[in-house]
C-alpha cells in the first residue's frame, strides 16, 4: 500500500538540500568578512598620514601636495607573486593619472628593486620602504594594498589583496565624486 498523500522522498530531501546550501553561504560570507576585518585591523583610516620622500627616479614626493585630486597610494613588494600579477594594472593607471604612488615595501635596495622594474617592464613612481617605516605607519601588514585618498585627503577605500585594475579606476572615480 502507498501513501499518495505525502510528499515523495526526492521531495522531502530538497529543503534540506538547499538549506544546507544557504548555510553554506552564509558560513562562507561570514569567512570572507572576517578575513577582510583582519586584514584591515590595524591599518589607517580618516585623515591619510603623511607620505613624503623621494621617489627612485629622484623626484621629491609629498601626498599633502595632491590635496584637492583622488589619489592611488598602493603598497607592494618584489618578492609578492601576487603584487607581480598586479602590476601591470598599477603600471597602466600611473601611466593615465599623475596621482599614483608607489611604495616598495621591505624589497632591497633602490638599485634592486628599480632591476625588479627593468625586469618586469614596468614603469611608475616608487618610494623605497626598505625598512617598512612606511608600511607601519598606514598599517600595512600585507601587500598588495591599496588606499585610495579623497581630494580632501581622507582615506577613502582600502583593498587588501589582488584588486583589478577596472576597480581600482572605479574607487578613484567614486573618491573623485
Amino acid at each position: 500500500m502507498t501513501n499518495e498523500t505525502g510528499p515523495s522522498a526526492g521531495q522531502a530531501a530538497r529543503p534540506k538540500k538547499w538549506r544546507g546550501y544557504a548555510v553554506n553561504a552564509l558560513l562562507l560570507v561570514i569567512l570572507v568578512a572576517g578575513i577582510r576585518w583582519w586584514q584591515h585591523r590595524d591599518m589607517v583610516s580618516g585623515a591619510a598620514p603623511a607620505l613624503q620622500g623621494v621617489t627612485l627616479a629622484g623626484q621629491p614626493y609629498m601626498l599633502a601636495a595632491h590635496t584637492g585630486k583622488p589619489v592611488l597610494v598602493h603598497f607592494w613588494a618584489t618578492w609578492c607573486p601576487i603584487c607581480r600579477a598586479e602590476q601591470g594594472s598599477i603600471a597602466a593607471i600611473a601611466h593615465d593619472n599623475p596621482n599614483v604612488i608607489t611604495v616598495a615595501m621591505q624589497s632591497g635596495t633602490a638599485a634592486e628593486i628599480i632591476r625588479h622594474m627593468h625586469e618586469q617592464g614596468i614603469a611608475f613612481p616608487v618610494l623605497n620602504d626598505q625598512d617598512g617605516s612606511l608600511s607601519a605607519a598606514w598599517g600595512v601588514h600585507a601587500v598588495p594594498a591599496s588606499f585610495i585618498i579623497s581630494p580632501d585627503g581622507r582615506v577613502r577605500f582600502i583593498e587588501v589583496g589582488y584588486t583589478t585594475g577596472i576597480g581600482l579606476r572605479l574607487r578613484l572615480w567614486l573618491a573623485g565624486m
